[in-house]
């Protein structure tokens, strides 16, 4: 079986799977990220070109390419966590339902709250599993106990981990497995109740077992919120997203649906990568 035939019976695996699991009818397509004309640089050197393009509301789009082809830094001009290096710069805009995330008056706090985030490297705090999840809604403002029960609850439960700490919600976060680790995070982003939820490999450093259940809870995610992830894996990317863009040197090649980009991609340097002749 070659790589692209290989590509196809993911996807046709993934299709019965949608087919089965979809609980929702199938709507119009909604735009909520709009990205147009993006240069950005880090001091004098210049990391991402000219980049344009749009993620659909409530789907999961996956970034491609090899090591240092800019996805990541793509990645985090969705929310503004490149503001926090020094020396870095753009132009263009990032467009969050019509809004321009950039502008002057935009609260970046705010705005991290409706774009969260999910690093690598899981990162709990050294604070119990309730307080990490907790911690956002804090921070926000909420200082009603049984509210905070709720929405710690509540946001286990979207991140398949309610039923394995439950009965442990004062003990130590770091106690918990790799893969338990990286869901509190998902659920402590979830805790702030986000529109958009920006995922930079995060199952990469997991098991196989964690990161299936990871891909399962992004597939169940996906109902209710919009999903950009950023992989290594170009199976993992062709089981669990919607749309895929391929980024090289800095520059975005191609972006379609997955299942076009994997089996019949329009591009000869998209077809070189997934099919292994560099990268």
């Amino acid at each position: 079986m070659t790589l692209m035939q290989s590509f196809s019976e993911l996807m046709h695996q993934r299709q019965q799977r949608e087919t089965v699991k979809r609980s929702r009818p199938v709507e119009t397509e909604v735009t909520k990220l709009d990205v147009r004309n993006l240069n950005f640089f880090y001091g004098d050197k210049q990391a991402l070109f000219d980049v344009s393009m749009t993620v659909a509301e409530r789907s999961v789009t996956a970034f491609i390419g090899p090591s240092g082809c800019g996805k990541s830094t793509f990645l985090r001009t969705l929310n503004r966590m490149n503001d926090i290096i020094e020396g870095t710069s753009h132009n263009g805009q990032v467009l969050l339902e019509g809004q321009d995330i950039y502008a002057r008056d935009v609260d970046v706090v705010a705005l991290r709250k409706r774009v969260g985030m999910v690093f690598q490297k899981s990162t709990p705090f050294p604070k119990s599993i309730f307080e990490n999840v907790a911690y956002g809604p804090r921070v926000a403002g909420q200082k009603q106990y049984k509210a905070l029960v709720e929405i710690v609850e509540q946001s286990l439960k979207r991140a398949a981990l309610w039923d394995e700490v439950k009965d442990r919600l004062n003990d130590s976060a770091l106690a918990l497995s790799g893969g338990q680790q990286q869901r509190l995070c998902i659920a402590r982003a979830l805790a702030t109740n986000p529109d958009v939820l920006l995922m930079d490999e995060p199952a990469s450093a997991l098991d196989p077992a964690s990161t299936a259940r990871i891909e399962d809870l992004i597939f169940e995610l996906k109902q209710n919120y919009t999903i950009v992830i950023v992989t290594h894996n170009m199976q993992q990317a062709a089981r669990i997203s919607d749309r895929t863009a391929f980024f090289f040197q800095g520059y975005l090649i191609e972006v379609d649906a997955t299942q076009k980009l994997f089996t019949t991609p329009t591009k000869k340097q998209t077809e070189d990568y997934i099919t292994g002749r560099f990268g």
